[in-house]
């Protein structure tokens, strides 16, 4: 089984990183061409194609520039303890034992629209780019076009290597589980909806979704589900 997060907008490359174990991503070529198409913006670019501060346009124009590979535990970071949201909350993988951080590399993966799929100890450098985010580039006029298939058969591949039954447990958000082509996808799938009850229904609500999806992914890797 493979387990599907979101990444988050806000990071931490501050606290002291535990694990030694590290691992590289496996589309590092293709998040390098994006990331030297984004070098090319400027600092009002990019926060007119994200939709955000001119503060946060600057740091992610900074952030741009200094990527560079290799990736080292000293210029980057394992992905799960890089993210700082509301499903990464509930996740708490800080707290991780070692048994419990490789079941998470083993089952646990993180959709990225930088860097396509990262297992928990995939090293990462900081970056600001949303799935959903309108970036013409070279492959495409969005990163949907730009990623194609490349996830959907990176988790074919994971799921058709692995002893178990085929199951993906989507705790992703549409917005980047929709980079994943589900009519390829050879395997069940599981996309659980975390409502509460408000004013007579059953709503939605994104802050506590969120944090339950963390909470469910937690559960599974602490009780190697």
């Amino acid at each position: 089984m493979l387990i599907l997060i979101s990444p988050a907008k806000t990071l931490d490359f501050d606290t002291p990183v535990k694990t030694r174990t590290v691992t590289q991503p496996d589309f590092l070529e293709q998040a390098e061409a994006l990331v030297k198409e984004l070098q090319v913006l400027t600092p009002d670019g990019l926060s007119s194609l994200m939709h955000i501060s001119d503060k946060l346009g600057v740091l992610n124009y900074e952030r741009y520039l200094e990527w560079h590979r290799p990736f080292t535990r000293d210029n980057a970071r394992p992905a799960v303890l890089a993210f700082k949201g509301d499903v990464y909350t509930g996740l708490q993988a800080e707290n991780f034992s070692a048994a419990e951080l490789k079941f998470a590399q083993q089952h646990l993966r993180i959709l990225s629209g930088l860097y396509g799929v990262l297992r928990p100890l995939d090293l990462m450098q900081p970056y600001r780019l949303e799935m959903g985010t309108r970036f013409t580039n070279s492959r495409g006029k969005n990163l949907y076009e730009f990623w194609g298939n490349l996830q959907t058969d990176l988790l074919q591949n994971e799921l058709d290597a692995g002893k178990e039954e085929a199951i993906v447990l989507n705790l992703a958000s549409n917005e980047y589980f929709r980079v994943i082509r589900k009519k390829v996808l050879k395997a069940r799938l599981i996309t659980p909806a975390f409502l509460d009850y408000k004013k007579g229904e059953y709503k939605m609500i994104s802050f506590y979704a969120k944090r339950a999806r963390g909470l469910m992914a937690r559960y599974v890797i602490e009780h190697k589900v």
